[in-house]
Protein backbone atom coordinates (compact mmCIF):
# COMPACT_ATOMS: atom_id res chain seq x y z
CA UNK A 1 0.00 0.00 0.00
CA UNK A 2 1.47 3.36 -0.96
CA UNK A 3 1.75 5.90 1.77
CA UNK A 4 -0.43 8.63 2.17
CA UNK A 5 0.01 11.97 2.26
CA UNK A 6 -2.13 14.35 4.78
CA UNK A 7 -3.98 17.20 3.83
CA UNK A 8 -2.54 20.17 5.98
CA UNK A 9 -4.04 23.07 7.62
CA UNK A 10 -4.02 25.64 4.64
CA UNK A 11 -5.03 23.30 1.93
CA UNK A 12 -8.02 22.38 3.95
CA UNK A 13 -8.90 25.74 4.92
CA UNK A 14 -8.99 26.68 1.27
CA UNK A 15 -11.42 23.60 0.75
CA UNK A 16 -13.78 25.03 3.58
CA UNK A 17 -13.98 28.42 2.03
CA UNK A 18 -14.98 26.83 -1.20
CA UNK A 19 -17.19 24.78 0.51
CA UNK A 20 -18.58 27.69 2.31
CA UNK A 21 -18.90 29.74 -0.96
CA UNK A 22 -20.26 26.62 -3.01
CA UNK A 23 -22.52 24.36 -0.44
CA UNK A 24 -23.50 26.79 2.19
CA UNK A 25 -24.08 30.13 0.40
CA UNK A 26 -26.32 28.64 -1.78
CA UNK A 27 -28.10 26.50 0.41
CA UNK A 28 -28.71 29.94 2.70
CA UNK A 29 -29.73 31.77 0.00
CA UNK A 30 -32.65 29.11 -0.66
CA UNK A 31 -33.75 28.75 3.25
CA UNK A 32 -34.10 32.34 2.75
CA UNK A 33 -36.26 32.75 0.29
CA UNK A 34 -38.05 29.60 1.60
CA UNK A 35 -38.60 31.64 4.99
CA UNK A 36 -39.87 35.03 3.09
CA UNK A 37 -37.34 36.84 4.80
CA UNK A 38 -37.91 35.37 8.55
CA UNK A 39 -34.63 33.54 8.92
CA UNK A 40 -33.09 36.78 9.71
CA UNK A 41 -33.50 40.80 9.73
CA UNK A 42 -31.33 41.40 6.79
CA UNK A 43 -32.03 45.12 7.34
CA UNK A 44 -30.56 44.93 10.29
CA UNK A 45 -27.43 43.88 9.08
CA UNK A 46 -27.34 46.40 6.13
CA UNK A 47 -27.77 49.67 8.96
CA UNK A 48 -24.92 47.75 11.18
CA UNK A 49 -22.33 47.45 7.81
CA UNK A 50 -23.33 51.17 7.19
CA UNK A 51 -22.49 51.98 11.03
CA UNK A 52 -19.37 50.92 10.96
CA UNK A 53 -18.44 52.14 7.49
CA UNK A 54 -19.02 55.76 9.07
CA UNK A 55 -16.77 54.69 12.23
CA UNK A 56 -19.62 54.14 14.59
CA UNK A 57 -18.48 52.56 17.60
CA UNK A 58 -21.95 51.66 18.53
CA UNK A 59 -22.47 49.31 14.70
CA UNK A 60 -22.65 46.25 16.27
CA UNK A 61 -24.91 47.07 19.92
CA UNK A 62 -27.85 45.74 18.15
CA UNK A 63 -27.70 42.25 16.56
CA UNK A 64 -30.37 41.19 13.95
CA UNK A 65 -32.63 38.72 15.08
CA UNK A 66 -32.91 35.21 13.93
CA UNK A 67 -35.49 32.52 13.44
CA UNK A 68 -33.64 29.43 15.28
CA UNK A 69 -36.40 26.96 13.40
CA UNK A 70 -34.81 28.24 9.87
CA UNK A 71 -31.27 28.51 11.46
CA UNK A 72 -31.61 24.51 12.41
CA UNK A 73 -33.52 23.92 9.30
CA UNK A 74 -30.31 25.41 7.22
CA UNK A 75 -27.85 23.56 9.81
CA UNK A 76 -29.48 20.56 8.65
CA UNK A 77 -29.83 21.02 5.23
CA UNK A 78 -25.52 21.88 4.83
CA UNK A 79 -25.15 18.47 7.10
CA UNK A 80 -27.54 16.79 4.89
CA UNK A 81 -26.13 17.83 1.67
CA UNK A 82 -22.63 17.88 3.48
CA UNK A 83 -23.20 13.86 3.88
CA UNK A 84 -24.82 13.65 0.48
CA UNK A 85 -21.41 14.78 -1.55
CA UNK A 86 -19.36 12.77 0.77
CA UNK A 87 -21.26 9.36 0.16
CA UNK A 88 -21.51 10.63 -3.95
CA UNK A 89 -17.55 11.69 -4.31
CA UNK A 90 -16.13 8.99 -1.80
CA UNK A 91 -15.04 11.28 0.87
CA UNK A 92 -15.11 14.73 -0.69
CA UNK A 93 -17.12 18.23 -0.68
CA UNK A 94 -16.75 20.00 -3.73
CA UNK A 95 -14.22 22.28 -2.10
CA UNK A 96 -12.35 19.02 -1.34
CA UNK A 97 -12.56 17.75 -5.10
CA UNK A 98 -11.28 21.04 -6.48
CA UNK A 99 -8.28 20.32 -4.27
CA UNK A 100 -7.69 17.16 -4.39
CA UNK A 101 -8.34 16.03 -1.00
CA UNK A 102 -10.85 13.54 0.48
CA UNK A 103 -12.28 12.49 3.82
CA UNK A 104 -11.24 8.50 4.50
CA UNK A 105 -11.18 6.40 7.89
CA UNK A 106 -8.21 7.04 9.72
CA UNK A 107 -7.37 3.16 9.99
CA UNK A 108 -7.95 1.73 6.85
CA UNK A 109 -7.58 5.08 4.34
CA UNK A 110 -11.11 3.21 3.08
CA UNK A 111 -14.40 5.44 2.18
CA UNK A 112 -16.04 6.91 5.54
CA UNK A 113 -19.33 5.28 6.85
CA UNK A 114 -22.57 6.99 7.44
CA UNK A 115 -21.74 6.55 11.40
CA UNK A 116 -18.16 8.56 10.86
CA UNK A 117 -19.62 11.55 8.64
CA UNK A 118 -22.38 12.03 10.85
CA UNK A 119 -19.85 11.74 13.96
CA UNK A 120 -17.40 13.74 12.19
CA UNK A 121 -20.01 16.58 11.07
CA UNK A 122 -20.99 16.94 14.46
CA UNK A 123 -17.57 17.18 15.87
CA UNK A 124 -17.35 20.77 14.28
CA UNK A 125 -19.15 21.92 17.37
CA UNK A 126 -16.80 21.00 19.90
CA UNK A 127 -13.81 22.22 17.15
CA UNK A 128 -15.83 25.85 17.25
CA UNK A 129 -16.73 25.93 20.48
CA UNK A 130 -13.05 25.39 21.81
CA UNK A 131 -11.85 28.90 20.27
CA UNK A 132 -11.35 26.79 17.09
CA UNK A 133 -8.51 25.10 18.53
CA UNK A 134 -9.97 21.95 17.01
CA UNK A 135 -9.27 23.06 13.85
CA UNK A 136 -5.55 24.03 15.04
CA UNK A 137 -4.87 20.85 15.84
CA UNK A 138 -4.05 20.28 12.58
CA UNK A 139 -0.93 22.20 12.42
CA UNK A 140 0.45 20.20 15.51
CA UNK A 141 -0.33 17.04 14.12
CA UNK A 142 1.94 14.60 12.44
CA UNK A 143 -0.91 12.57 10.90
CA UNK A 144 -3.01 16.55 10.57
CA UNK A 145 -6.22 15.35 12.12
CA UNK A 146 -8.28 17.78 13.70
CA UNK A 147 -11.07 17.26 16.67
CA UNK A 148 -13.48 16.21 14.74
CA UNK A 149 -11.15 13.77 12.66
CA UNK A 150 -10.32 12.45 16.26
CA UNK A 151 -13.45 11.85 17.06
CA UNK A 152 -14.77 10.69 13.85
CA UNK A 153 -11.62 8.30 13.61
CA UNK A 154 -11.20 10.12 9.65
CA UNK A 155 -8.47 11.76 8.47
CA UNK A 156 -8.23 13.97 5.45
CA UNK A 157 -5.57 12.88 2.60
CA UNK A 158 -4.79 14.33 -0.63
CA UNK A 159 -6.25 11.85 -3.65
CA UNK A 160 -4.26 9.30 -5.19
CA UNK A 161 -3.47 9.32 -9.21
CA UNK A 162 -2.81 6.94 -11.19
CA UNK A 163 -0.52 8.27 -14.11
CA UNK A 164 -0.60 6.23 -16.92
CA UNK A 165 2.90 4.14 -17.57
Amino acid sequence: MKKQKYAGFWIRFLASFLDTFFLALPVGIIIYFLSDGNWFDFTQYQQNMQMAMSGNAHALDSQPQTSIKWELLFEFSVLVVTILFWGKWRGATPGKKFVHIKIVDAKTFEDITNKQAITRSLGYIPSTLLFGLGFILVLFRKDKRALHDILASTSVIYEQTNPQA
